[in-house]
C-alpha cells in the first residue's frame, strides 16, 4: 500500500523541493489540494487528516494552524517550520547527531526539521557538548554563509531581477540585533546554556551553505591538538551515509588549494564537514546544500526513516 502525502504549503521553495524528490517513487501518493483552495482551511483540514504524512512548508503562525487540525490520531507530521523545533514532544530531525534522535524520528508522530544554520551549527556544537569536550558555557561565536535560495521567494526575486541594486552584488551580513531565528534550537538542542555570537551572511549564489565553529583548543576539556579534533568527528560520524568528516590536512589537497567554496555541495543532499587550523586555534566546518541537508532533503530523510526504509531513498548522495 502507497504512503499518503500531503504537502501543506506546496508552492514554497522548500515544499516545491520536496515535491521534485517524489519523482519516480512507486511507494508514494501525492494528495494535491486544487491551487485555488490551498489557503481553505476546510479544505487543507481535510487533506491533513487524510494523509499518512503531512509535510509543513509553512509560515510558523500557519504550521501551528496545521497542527490544530489534526484529528485523525494516525497522521504523522514533518514540520519544516521553526514554530516546533525546541517544543516537547517533537522529535528533532538530524537523526546522525544521537541513537536516541534517530529512535524518536523513527517511532515519532511529530518531527521538525532543523533550520539550515542550526543544522551545521548542531553538527558542530552538539558532538562536543554530549562527549564533555566542549563546557556548556563555552564563549561560543560561529559563522555562516548561504547563498539565497533559502530566503524564499521573496529573496529569490530580488537576487534574479536583471534591474537589481547594487547591493545585491556583494555579500551581506544580516540578523544583526543577533536575535536570528534559529538561535533558539543552536542554544538548546546542544544544550548550551547561552545562545552563540552568531553571524549570517547572504551572497550572491543560489545555494549552498557552509557554517564555521572557531575553538580555542585552550577552552576545550582534555589535551585537544587539531588532529585529536578531527580524529574525534571522524569517529563520531563515523557510520554516516549522510555525514562525513574530510580527510585530515585536507586543506592542501589540490582541488581544496587553501580555498572553501560554500556552494561545493549545491544539489547534494549530505553533508561535509572539515577540521582546519592548527593546534592552538581550530576552524571546524559544516558544508551542505541549504535546500538539501538544510532543508527538503532532511525532511525526505527523515521521512525515510520513519517508513523504516533506506534512510537514502530519493536523494542525492
Amino acid at each position: 500500500m502507497k504512503t499518503k502525502i500531503y504537502i501543506d504549503g506546496s508552492e514554497g521553495t522548500t515544499g516545491l523541493r520536496i515535491n521534485e524528490r517524489f519523482k519516480g517513487r512507486d511507494d508514494i501518493e501525492i494528495l494535491t489540494i486544487p491551487s485555488e483552495l490551498r489557503k481553505d482551511l476546510e479544505e487543507r483540514k481535510k487533506y491533513i487528516n487524510a494523509s499518512d504524512i503531512t509535510f509543513l512548508c509553512l509560515p510558523d503562525a500557519a504550521a501551528i494552524e496545521a497542527v490544530s487540525l489534526v484529528e485523525n490520531e494516525n497522521v504523522r507530521i514533518i514540520d519544516a517550520s521553526t514554530a516546533h523545533r525546541t517544543e516537547p514532544g517533537w522529535a528533532y530531525g538530524f537523526p546522525e547527531l544521537s541513537k536516541d534522535m534517530r529512535k524518536a524520528i523513527e517511532t515519532g508522530k511529530r518531527v521538525a526539521v532543523p533550520g539550515c544554520h542550526a543544522s551545521g551549527f548542531n553538527s558542530l556544537v552538539y558532538p562536543l557538548v554530549k562527549e564533555g569536550i566542549m563546557s556548556e558555557d563555552y564563549p561560543v561565536v560561529s559563522f555562516s554563509l548561504t547563498g539565497y535560495s533559502g530566503g524564499g521567494k521573496k529573496m529569490i526575486a530580488d537576487y534574479e531581477n536583471p534591474e537589481r541594486e547594487v547591493k545585491f552584488d556583494a555579500p551581506r551580513e544580516y540578523a544583526l540585533t543577533q536575535k536570528h531565528k534559529h538561535l533558539k534550537e543552536m542554544k538548546k538542542i546542544p544544550g548550551l546554556s547561552k545562545e552563540p555570537l552568531f553571524t549570517p551572511i547572504v551572497s550572491d549564489y543560489y545555494s549552498g551553505m557552509i557554517v564555521s565553529l572557531p575553538l580555542y583548543t585552550s577552552m576545550l576539556n582534555g589535551e585537544m591538538t587539531l588532529e585529536k579534533v578531527w580524529a574525534f568527528y571522524d569517529n563520531y560520524y563515523k557510520d554516516s551515509k549522510f555525514v562525513k568528516v574530510m580527510p585530515f590536512g585536507v586543506e592542501a589537497a589540490e582541488n581544496v588549494n587553501g580555498f572553501l567554496d560554500s556552494n561545493g555541495c549545491s544539489g547534494w543532499d549530505g553533508m561535509e564537514i572539515y577540521v582546519t587550523g592548527n593546534d592552538e586555534r581550530v576552524l571546524v566546518s559544516s558544508r551542505f546544500d541549504n535546500l538539501g541537508k538544510g532543508a527538503s532533503g532532511a525532511a525526505i530523510q527523515c521521512m525515510n526513516i520513519m517508513l523504516g526504509c533506506d534512510e537514502a531513498k530519493g536523494l542525492n548522495l
